[in-house]
């Protein structure tokens, strides 16, 4: 089988569904995928609208069939689906359903090995069921912990003779690696949908199954701990809020200078007030590229200013955050030092040596423990927990991504709650 090139349309929303699939279909797109989330939200009416809007192109309605295989199949097949889509966690009896369904009905049947175990024993037996296809597909929530496809998809490839679809954020860069690999359906979510420009993220898409070359892209990619830096400087604060569910803002810590960006691990200080022993000790003993979070009760006088700030440039530390207070301003703001307090005060304390370095802090409200990532912008301080960075610094990406085509569209003439169709959302 040639390989093809499926959008997947996750939205929830018809219109803006339909708006992207226009474009990405001049862009080179082969087969359109009503995505679950647009189903559930749309119902089958949305497969309808794809079958009245591109009566030419293979339609894929992703119903994740569980049980009720005719049922579903039959709805589906008649609403103008070409495609359905039964999870292989399914019951056999169930899967065989759809695949007799499909024989009736006129619609092939795709079986999705999502959360499934064994991946290649299940694509085995799908296929000796009769189905037409079988997907490797990794879950959103699964490719925010930097989980990728490629290996099952190897072996599933060695496995079967029917055609294999991959999902689970393909991109410009591996929609070849896909195609190497034994993929003949290249399933395109976010690359193509959240893209300010969906008919160019097909092309160059397109051009990278065509050619078996990655297109370098700088977004649309989930990464693992040893690139998390690197990507928590491009997102900001605000996404990272969003990511972490409204969690993780250091109320009260705004920054002493604008424009500046820290990002590193926590090097966490209890101190008491006034007494900066403690958190100028923990600039010997942090490493390159973290950050010294003081907890100083909230109060005066300063544990923090422009000396404390030169060593830390000499340690080449990414920043310091003080729930407490700190002085010198000016001198900091001119040495363009990542600096985020609660309070300025020209008044120092004295060095007493209370307090611990390494020790769990809280900052407002939030519990801070030492390896706990911090980012600090102009808009204020986030931490992420240690044990989940790589997951919320994925979504923090997804929320960057999402919010580029919406403003895309916005641009093109539109408002956000149009956009967004947010008066539909409203909660009654």
């Amino acid at each position: 089988m040639k390989p093809v090139l499926q959008l997947a349309l996750d939205f929830v929303d018809l219109k803006r569904a339909l708006k992207v699939a226009r474009e990405a279909v001049e862009g080179g797109v082969d087969w359109l995928e009503a995505g679950t989330p647009l189903i559930k939200s749309e119902g089958l009416d949305a497969v309808r609208a794809l079958r009245k809007e591109f009566p030419r192109h293979t339609i894929v309605a992703d119903m994740k069939i569980m049980d009720a295989g005719r049922t579903e199949v039959e709805a589906a097949a008649k609403a103008g689906a070409n495609i359905v889509d039964v999870l292989g966690a399914a019951s056999d009896a169930t899967i065989r359903e759809c695949i007799e369904a499909g024989r009736n009905y006129g619609a092939e049947i795709i079986v999705d090995t999502i959360a499934v175990d064994k991946v290649n024993e299940r694509a085995r037996e799908v296929e000796k069921m009769g189905a037409q296809y079988v997907s490797v597909h990794i879950a959103i929530d699964e490719q925010m912990l930097a989980v990728e496809p490629f290996d099952k998809l190897g072996e599933v490839a060695k496995t079967v003779r029917i055609p294999i679809a991959v999902a689970g954020g393909i991109n410009s860069e591996t929609a070849a690696t896909a195609v190497k690999a034994g993929a003949s359906i290249i399933v395109v979510g976010g690359a193509i949908s959240k893209a300010r420009d969906a008919r160019k993220a097909a092309e160059e898409i397109k051009r990278a199954i065509r050619t078996r070359t990655g297109v370098k892209t700088d977004l649309y990619k989930r990464v693992s701990l040893p690139d998390i830096r690197k990507v928590l400087r491009k997102v900001s604060t605000s996404n990272l809020s969003d990511a972490l569910h409204r969690r993780g803002d250091l109320k009260g810590l705004k920054p002493i200078t604008q424009g500046i960006k820290m990002v590193g691990p926590a090097v966490t200080v209890r101190t008491y007030p006034g007494d900066w022993a403690k958190p100028v000790e923990a600039i010997d003993q942090a490493q390159e590229g973290e950050v010294i979070v003081i907890d100083a009760g909230g109060v005066g006088p300063a544990v923090w200013g422009e000396l404390a700030t030169h060593s830390s440039l000499q340690k080449k530390l990414s920043g310091v955050v003080i729930d407490g207070a700190v002085r010198d301003t000016q001198e900091i703001r001119k040495l363009k030092f990542p600096a985020f307090s609660r309070l300025i005060m020209p008044t120092a304390g004295e060095p007493k040596g209370f307090g611990e370095v390494g020790t769990p802090v809280k900052v407002g409200e939030v519990k801070i423990n030492p390896g706990d990532w911090i980012v600090g912008d102009d808009d204020g301080v986030v931490a992420i927990p240690g044990e989940k960075v790589v997951e919320f610094t994925n979504r923090a990406m997804d929320v960057l991504e999402k919010e580029n085509r919406i403003r895309k569209e916005i641009e093109e003439g539109s408002t956000l709650s149009s956009v967004t169709e947010l008066l539909r959302w409203e909660k009654h």
